[in-house]
């Protein structure tokens, strides 16, 4: 007789997340962002890597290989033949092709019919600061496809706006447009960076009941002045990781994880000047290893403002 797989006959209190992202050999983004803190913070991780390169694409070059949507089912295919499937949430970031997306459609349905109350939280990464990074048929795929049936949505502003439509230039908008997120689906919903009047703020809303007003915060966040790889990503997954350790209390969970990014980014800002290397000329890679007890025991040094 086989031995059990333990983490489904003795499931850590946390919960088991799949967590389908890119890879890269060097380096902190998408996968190798978010794995190590959601272990940190006790969840059983499977990772899916929906590209494997050398390192991320801001370098002068990489190379690799990505994923496609039938090698993706392939996965899914491999892990339900030997009950392997069941997951208390899903985590999606990048994804650079509708086919791909459309086999993650897929696959939240096949997880959703397997346990019902699985949790997607989705990182709807499609650009920043008015800039597309994926084709624009996404966007649409994302709007009226994705957003239905995710639990959390974390977009940036820009991400935000393309999603709903709405201009956001003042926290007002902001809160309207996590308004319309709700209304198309999602009960929480985080926008992790928002500049107004040069002030830098994320805006969190948890709709609790339908037909009652949801709860909204923010957050104001001073803006570090470097460029850094792998924060949404890793933005995302402890959001994921916090606000299922506190269900009722968003704001609580975005006080920790952004207390944690920060922590975390004040010291690879202080390793780079250390090195001697000017931390304005490049962008920056985390130091995630090093930042492991601000992970997992962060100090709340953000505080979050409810609106009334």
């Amino acid at each position: 007789m086989a031995p059990p797989i333990l983490s489904l006959a003795l499931p850590s209190e946390t919960g088991r997340v799949l967590s389908i992202q890119s890879h890269t050999v060097q380096g902190y983004v998408g996968n190798k962002s978010a794995v190590f803190p959601l272990q940190l913070l006790g969840y059983d991780v499977d990772p899916i890597n929906s590209v494997q390169f050398s390192n991320h694409t801001g370098y002068p070059s990489f190379k690799g290989q990505v994923l496609n949507g039938q090698q993706l089912w392939d996965l899914i295919e491999g892990l339900e033949a030997n009950d392997l499937l069941y997951y208390t949430h899903l985590l999606t970031g990048y994804i650079g092709s509708v086919s791909f997306l459309n086999t993650v459609l897929d696959v939240v349905s096949k997880l959703r019919s397997i346990n019902p109350k699985l949790t997607y939280v989705c990182d709807p990464v499609l650009g920043d600061e008015g800039k597309l990074y994926v084709p624009q048929e996404l966007v649409t795929v994302y709007r009226e496809r994705v957003v239905p049936i995710a639990s959390m949505l974390t977009p940036n502003q820009f991400e935000a706006e393309l999603l709903t439509g709405l201009r956001i230039q003042s926290e007002e908008d902001g809160r309207e447009a996590c308004n319309s997120i709700h209304a198309a689906g999602p009960s929480k919903v985080v926008i992790t960076s928002i500049n107004v009047d040069g002030n830098l703020l994320l805006i969190g809303s948890h709709l609790k009941e339908k037909g009652n007003p949801p709860k909204q915060f923010k957050i104001a966040i001073p803006k570090i002045p470097a460029y850094f790889t792998g924060t949404g990503d890793l933005m995302t997954a402890l959001l994921l990781g916090w606000s299922n350790k506190h269900p009722d209390n968003l704001e609580k969970a975005a006080e920790l994880a952004v207390s944690s990014l920060r922590a975390l980014l004040q010291r690879t800002l202080d390793d780079y000047k250390s090195a001697g290397h000017d931390p304005k000329s490049s962008s920056l890679e985390i130091r995630l290893i090093q930042s492991q007890d601000d992970i997992r025991s962060p100090q709340i040094t953000f505080k979050a403002e409810i609106y009334s």
